[in-house]
């Protein structure tokens, strides 16, 4: 049996499957999410290990047998976490988290320290990295700042409690401005630039290597035999990609999670930092992928769940599938921008926006509007990769947001792209970290990431789908007329 452990924002899943690939049994346990201040976004390192000690209990009482029987654990995260441990290694404050933009100012103060900065990580620096982050505690917190021993991303401060070991993968790496993402090494320029050196660094493996072994005590606590090895893993977007398969250049996927993605695989490092979009080492050996990120995807649709008054997300979608064409015609334009946005526009500043109300609106419409402004921020990721050269063929679907016929079809249309939902499509990532858990264990890549089985097809409407790309062209001119409206606003304070 192997073990995928996935910490994600909301919630840290854990999925056992056997040695052909199979799932087993699963479970959850959820996590909050601070906001202590606009735009600030922290989780307790702590709430990360007891979650994910209730998900490995959780599936202990549901299949004590298989669990006993894990050979290696893979993990996957969400990325960009900067994790800062004292020389006791225990947290000296909140994590602060990938969808943290409090650090605009400090991005600027990093490529004035260091003008190779692009050059050297292949990224803009953005607020969500975890460089401008450390730059932001230097300024804002020095007595944090001094006692700062060892900086981890989230899954691996999961990996330290685990095995002792403070070691990263390439794919997480990437997201930290701290990596040379061509030669899969830390920079020590970018470190110096940080006041930082690689002895703050974890160690370095592929997310197929083996990267420790788990604690006998945990082993004997969760009924397992004998020695349980821990995979180097992945940052949740490259784990997604080897659950669904994609490691071969030119495959993708579309991920409907708190945040939403663009995943294209690339056999060489091909950065276009100028489109806003991310040049990362993939986790498995040799590869890259080229990623467009919006910050709001899924937590959309939370969000206006919650402003609605519905029973659930689910409920929520489901109502708005229901609203009729025409009427879908007259829905408001939402910009998904409830964090701030990355791809393409790079706008920290960014807000969210529902525009064309009326006493008509109802909550079925509103909710629709959310589901297509996602998809219609996802579309300009697209572009921004088209525009990149990357010409990707069909796109999985991948993530929570998965679950909604509606919303795969809604992508399908305006990216004008074949989206395929795959079996297990939701457990993406946990099921990747599983999969480089059985590569670290000796299997090989072929035997391992093979394509799920597709339950569902969604093909684009035409060319042109009618209202659909008239309200994507007033999308986009609803950003270019609000966005210089937004640096006033925030200096009020929103």
């Amino acid at each position: 049996m192997f073990l995928g452990i996935d910490l994600g924002t909301s919630e840290v899943k854990a999925l056992l499957v056997d040695e052909a690939g199979s799932t087993v049994a699963s479970a959850g346990a959820a996590l909050d999410v601070a906001r202590p201040h606009p735009r600030w976004s922290e989780q307790a390192p702590a709430a990360w290990w007891e979650a994910a000690l209730a998900a490995v209990e959780a599936l202990r009482a549901r299949a004590p047998v298989q669990l006993a029987a894990t050979r290696g654990i893979g993990l996957s995260g969400q990325m960009h976490g900067a994790t800062l441990l004292g020389a006791d290694d225990q947290p000296l404050r909140p994590a602060i988290l990938w969808n943290d933009v409090r650090s605009a100012a400090q991005c600027l103060e990093l490529v004035r320290r260091v003008p190779e900065a692009t050059a050297i990580t292949g990224n803009l620096a953005m607020p969500g990295f975890t460089a401008p982050k450390l730059l932001w505690v230097a300024q804002h917190e020095p007595e944090v700042f001094a006692q700062v021993r060892t900086v981890l991303l989230p899954k691996d401060y999961l990996r330290l409690r685990l095995t002792g070991e403070k070691v990263s993968d390439m794919s997480d790496a990437s997201g930290t401005l701290w990596l040379d993402v061509a030669r899969r090494d830390w920079s020590d320029v970018m470190l110096a630039g940080c006041g930082l050196g690689r002895s703050h660094m974890p160690a370095l493996v592929e997310g197929s290597a083996a990267a420790g072994r788990l604690r006998p005590d945990l082993a004997a606590a969760w009924g397992m035999r004998g020695p349980v090895v821990v995979a180097g893993g992945g940052g949740d977007n490259a784990a997604s990609a080897v659950g669904i398969g994609a490691v071969v250049a030119g495959q993708g996927f579309v991920s409907l999670g708190t945040s939403g993605v663009v995943f294209v695989v690339n056999d060489r490092f091909a950065p276009n930092p100028a489109g806003a979009i991310h040049a990362f080492c993939h986790a498995v050996p040799g590869r890259w992928h080229q990623m467009s990120v919006m910050l709001s995807a899924a937590s959309c649709l939370r969000w206006v769940t919650r402003l609605v008054g519905a029973a659930g997300e689910a409920e929520a979608a489901a109502e708005a599938a229901t609203l009729p064409e025409a009427e879908r015609a007259r829905a408001p334009i939402f910009l998904p921008y409830l964090s701030g946005e990355r791809s393409p526009h790079n706008d920290a500043a960014a807000l969210g926006v529902l525009f064309g109300m009326s006493h008509a609106t109802d909550r079925r419409a509103l909710v629709y509007a959310v589901m297509e402004g996602v998809a219609f921020g996802l579309t300009d990721g697209l572009d921004a990769l088209r525009a990149a050269g990357t010409r990707p063929g069909a796109l999985s679907l991948v993530g929570g947001g998965a679950r909604s016929s509606l919303w795969a079809q809604l992508l399908a249309d305006t990216m004008q792209t074949p989206i395929e939902v795959h079996v297990g499509a939701e457990a993406g990532a946990a099921l990747g970290a599983a999969r480089l858990a059985m590569m670290a264990c000796g299997a090989s890549e072929r035997e391992v990431c093979t394509r799920p089985p597709v339950a569902h097809q969604h093909a684009p409407a035409g060319p042109a789908a009618g209202p659909l790309d008239e309200r994507l062209r007033r999308f986009r001119a609803l950003y270019r007329a609000v966005a210089p409206l937004w640096p006033e606003v925030a200096e009020d304070g929103a």
